[in-house]
């Protein structure tokens, strides 16, 4: 394993039998090295294998600005939240988490304190994954003898949702939560009511505004090929969770510019009459 070039002491890139680029990291792995010398394998800590020649580039320029001890703590965390979770997650968390954590301290450092607005949403919407965060924000408190604030649970739940969504675009899973957070705050309004989270009608419900969001924002919505007496038959027995519908509808068209399908409408309604009914149970 020779080295192609050198990004830093502890960041170089290799090209594999392919000739595919390969990031590798590890503590002193390029020290006193050059172009063409043998790699040590015993220092390599984590190899980054990156098909997209864009985002390789941001890749590589992020990954070289920071340093190794925060690759390796997320290498660590990322290991702890594959067994937590018992899934496996996007590599590019292994960049988006240390570059996030790297960012955190040096914010925490310099006196810069980031609310998270989200945080209560982001709890009651990822709840497993909260947990998860809030044991990795343990971990990074405990190694770099830091306090950061609970907030923070909450952007590293985002990270580690966007990772198995498999998604690289941790905006789009903000504007995924928010839209949640946004429809599940004019259920709660429209009804007076506060949801039982511990309920699986809610958690059925949650993982519904999930999927909606992702595909009202991707432009993926369900083919509008529903029974239409069905849909009828839905309208009339469930009237107000249907009306409360209607609120989501204009709310998605006014801020959004989407029109929603009758198949849509017809699912909201069933899963918000379930969710309400059992929230009064």
């Amino acid at each position: 394993m020779r080295i192609d070039r050198i990004l830093n002491n502890n960041v170089v890139i290799i090209k594999d039998e392919n000739g595919e680029e390969q990031v590798v990291c590890g503590k002193g792995i390029a020290y006193k090295k050059k172009a063409g010398d043998l790699l040590s394998e015993k220092l390599i800590n984590k190899v980054f294998v990156l098909k997209d020649t864009a985002q390789k580039q941001h890749f590589q320029e992020i990954i070289s600005e920071i340093p190794v001890e925060y690759i390796q703590i997320t290498t660590e965390i990322v290991e702890m939240l594959t067994q937590t979770l018992e899934r496996k997650l996007n590599e590019a968390i292994y960049i988006s988490l240390s570059d996030h954590i790297y960012m955190a301290i040096t914010r925490y450092l310099d006196g810069v304190v980031v609310k998270n607005s989200m945080l209560w949403d982001i709890k009651r919407f990822y709840e497993k994954e909260y947990q998860a965060a809030k044991k990795v924000w343990k971990m990074i408190n405990q190694t770099f003898k830091v306090e950061l604030l609970e907030d923070e649970i909450g952007f590293i739940t985002l990270h580690i949702v966007n990772a198995e969504m498999d998604n690289e675009n941790l905006k789009q899973t903000m504007e995924v939560t928010k839209l949640m957070q946004e429809i599940s705050n004019i259920v709660r309004y429209y009804f007076s009511v506060e949801f039982n989270t511990e309920s699986v009608y809610y958690y059925r419900f949650i993982t519904h505004l999930k999927f909606f969001a992702q595909r009202l924002l991707t432009d993926k919505e369900y083919e509008d090929d529903q029974d239409n007496e069905l849909f009828n038959t839905i309208r009339q027995k469930y009237r107000t969770s249907y009306k409360c519908v209607e609120k989501i509808a204009e709310f998605i068209s006014r801020k959004y510019e989407k029109e929603l399908s009758d198949e849509e409408k017809l699912y909201l309604t069933i899963h918000i009459e379930r969710v309400i009914y059992k929230s009064r149970d």
